[in-house]
């Protein structure tokens, strides 16, 4: 089976008052990865099925009350079935995936074979505000990536837990569920609010987070431009992903297409 050929690592660490662990799966050429975060009493995202012994282990040395989950993904929610069997914590979850939530993930079998199968959990509906024990947070809806994705503002402090709305700042592959326009749309709402530093699920600690989630909005907004100049000048889909994505990357054949740069192409014209 494949799962015996992926080499798997977890990396535990510290930036401030902040404990995390990340997780990291690689076959071959694909290699992903993800982080779970525990500050002041809550723990954001759980991270993947198929690393649940470690971060299971990681949970086990953190002291947490409730867990916030930024989206329904099985690489963000993909231990919370396990934590809360183990330590019955509360878990929260944006109201459009709480009935999804309750049932067994459903999702391609190559994301399987990297995250393993999400067992079922229960959550509860994400507050717009809530506490933890010492500081305040907003619940910042920020849709586009998935459709109930929520990134967590620590108000008290000014970190921002970004889930998966950075990643990276030029990107080159999206889900064919994905959507450009709404991503930016998040980004220019989030910016709005006060902060510096982010943590983001997969690419970590960014200090200066404000001005990176800047300059993919920045980078997202002069590619449509781009591909709406080039469809207005009549050429193909196909022609306009050749010409500004020449690549293909390793994630677009052993995803069997699901993440292919032909999505951010098709997203930014679906609205035009």
């Amino acid at each position: 089976m494949l799962t015996l050929f992926l080499h798997k690592k977890m990396v535990q660490g510290q930036i401030g008052d902040v404990q995390y662990a990340n997780g990291i799966i690689q076959f071959q050429a694909v290699k992903l990865n993800v982080h779970a975060f525990v500050i002041d009493g809550i723990a954001i995202d759980t991270g993947a099925h198929s690393l649940v012994k470690q971060f299971l282990q990681f949970f086990s040395t953190q002291s947490v009350n409730a867990v916030y989950c930024t989206h329904v993904h099985e690489d963000h929610t993909g231990c919370a079935a396990a934590l809360q069997k183990q330590y019955d914590l509360p878990i929260y979850l944006d109201g459009l995936s709480v009935g999804e939530a309750r049932k067994k993930g459903k999702y391609p079998l190559y994301r399987q074979l990297f995250w393993g199968r999400r067992k079922a959990f229960i959550a509860s509906p994400l507050p717009e505000t809530f506490q933890s024990r010492t500081f305040e947070w907003r619940s910042i809806f920020t849709p586009g990536h998935a459709a109930d994705h929520t990134a967590f503002l620590n108000t008290s402090t000014g970190q921002l837990f970004s889930g998966d709305l950075f990643i990276q700042a030029r990107t080159k592959v999206i889900m064919d569920t994905e959507s450009i326009p709404q991503i930016i749309r998040s980004l220019e709402h989030v910016l709005s609010y006060d902060f510096e530093e982010v943590f983001c699920s997969h690419a970590g600690h960014l200090p200066n987070g404000k001005e990176q989630l800047r300059a993919k909005r920045d980078y997202l907004c002069s590619l449509t431009e781009e591909v709406t100049d080039l469809h207005e000048k009549g050429l193909t889909n196909k022609e306009i992903e050749h010409k500004l994505f020449p690549r293909v990357y390793p994630i677009t054949r052993f995803s069997s297409g699901q993440w292919h740069t032909k999505h951010i192409i098709t997203s930014i014209l679906g609205e035009k």
